[in-house]
């Protein structure tokens, strides 16, 4: 029997669209609450199992409205439960956050977060448990004076640095790789 190209592309397409539906995207095994990813077999670039990663993440945007979750910070939660299913030890995964501009409000304690927008911090959770994990998180001294945000005001764990721009540095130096996304 023979049969047309655009007919084997239609069962082709229903083929691929089955599958990646049948795939679930998984958090864990370093973050639960978040950072869900999809599970990547047979890659054709191999991810080193014996690597030690190295990632500082530059957080500066949030979203527009304080109740939602900031993205770039659940991008960090990808980042360790990705590597580490796929087997690269949790010591192996290292990851800091340098948090300025519009993101200085993310890193708020609750009652503050509260009284500037009227709802909880949506982020407070995830940043412990990102910080239980092993995740430093380092504020913009700029920032905090130019958004009004006290150190003694952003939630516990949290080290304030001279600045977005010499934490970055410093960390590159150290031999964190740049994640801007």
């Amino acid at each position: 029997m023979h049969m047309n190209k655009p007919i084997l592309f239609i069962i082709a397409l229903f083929f691929s669209i089955a599958f990646v539906c049948a795939q679930e995207k998984k958090t864990g095994p370093v973050i639960s609450s978040a950072g869900a990813v999809w599970a990547i077999e047979n890659a054709d670039f191999p991810t080193a199992t014996d690597k030690v990663y190295k990632a500082v993440f530059d957080i500066m945007d949030s979203p527009e409205s304080p109740g939602q979750l900031n993205p770039s910070i659940e991008t960090v939660a990808r980042y360790l439960n990705m590597h580490a299913q796929q087997g690269v030890p949790k010591a192996n995964i290292q990851a800091v956050m340098v948090v300025h501009n519009k993101a200085s409000k993310d890193i708020l304690m609750d009652v503050p977060y509260e009284t500037r927008y009227g709802t909880p911090n949506p982020n407070t959770d995830l940043i412990k448990e990102l910080m239980d994990s092993g995740v430093s998180v380092i504020f913009c001294g700029q920032s905090s004076i130019a958004r009004d945000i006290p150190k003694e005001q952003t939630l516990e764990g949290v080290q304030l640095a001279l600045s977005a721009m010499t934490a970055l540095i410093s960390l590159q130096d150290a031999g964190y790789r740049l994640i801007k996304f």
